[in-house]
């Protein structure tokens, strides 16, 4: 039991933990993103050479490492998204009245370059493990990759909660592409596939012959079984941005360190004055990695 509890909370800390430090490097003021995707960037792609001897490790350290190797390619991925730096080819708001297949042509247009990037690094997971015993990078990248398409189309479709304010003002012309309501057709679908694939991986994991199974299989099905509690956060009416509490307060912390300083240049442009007050907006959900 001990085992399978220290894999829960291993995976519980690298959610957790990694949600809060892309939240924090967000809220940063804009001049120090390119220093965050510079960092995440360089971790990913070290992460990514790594792959090849880890996927032939089946031991319990070579199943640690795969889960990590996957949540520093992840973040390295939302980090280039969320501070606008891989997006798509579209970056306005969606026109009033738009419906049907303009709208869902424009919505993908906003992350398609983005959805490639996605695309691609999961190529290169696969490919890089491919043949190896250990397969925990690619089923831990594999789950967030699918969990977020998911989490996206039902934002698309309408969900009662999302984390608009997650968002800086540059960036605030997605939330017109999500719709607010009760629920949507796609949600049921997602929590039942979600569940049941929650359900199989505990199963694995309980009938694993070695600790590298117990370990490898927990890893995943823990992160599956918390995207499946995101999803929940969706449509339920609860706040769960105390989880990152601290984040946010450290962000505002930093900015307030800075805000002196700006005071004597020059005046902000309109521009940057949004942007600065969007950063400012507290956070009223968060949907972790999705």
């Amino acid at each position: 039991m001990s085992a399978y509890l220290v894999a829960f909370l291993t995976a519980l800390l690298g959610w957790w933990l990694s949600t809060g430090v892309i939240l924090y490097l967000n809220l940063l003021p804009r001049h120090s993103h390119r220093w965050s995707v510079l960092a995440f960037s360089t971790l990913g792609l070290f992460s990514l050479t790594l792959l090849p001897q880890v996927a032939r490790d089946a031991t319990p350290l070579g199943a640690a490492a795969g889960f990590a190797i996957a949540l520093a390619v992840w973040g390295w991925l939302e980090i280039s998204y969320l501070m606008d730096f891989i997006t798509g080819t579209h970056r306005q708001p969606c026109p009033p009245g738009t419906r049907g297949w303009r709208r869902f042509r424009l919505a993908l247009g906003t992350s398609i370059h983005h959805e490639l990037a996605v695309a691609g690094a999961g190529i290169a997971i696969i490919g890089l493990s491919w043949g190896g015993d250990n397969q925990v990078a690619t089923g831990t990248y594999l789950v967030l990759w699918i969990m977020r398409w998911s989490a996206k189309l039902n934002l698309y479709l309408g969900v009662s909660n999302f984390n608009e304010h997650w968002l800086p003002e540059r960036s605030r012309y997605l939330v017109t592409y999500m719709r607010k309501r009760r629920m949507n057709y796609l949600f049921p679908l997602s929590i039942t596939l979600g569940t049941a694939g929650t359900v199989l991986l505990l199963r694995a994991a309980i009938g694993a012959g070695d600790d590298f199974g117990r370990l490898g299989n927990t890893l995943v099905c823990s992160l599956l079984a918390l995207a499946v509690l995101e999803h929940w956060f969706l449509v339920l009416p609860l706040r769960d941005s105390a989880l990152w509490q601290w984040a946010i307060s450290a962000a505002d912390r930093a900015r307030g360190r800075q805000r002196p300083a700006a005071r004597s240049k020059l005046p902000m442009t309109t521009a940057a004055t949004r942007e600065a007050r969007g950063l400012d907006r507290g956070i009223r959900t968060g949907v972790g990695t999705g």
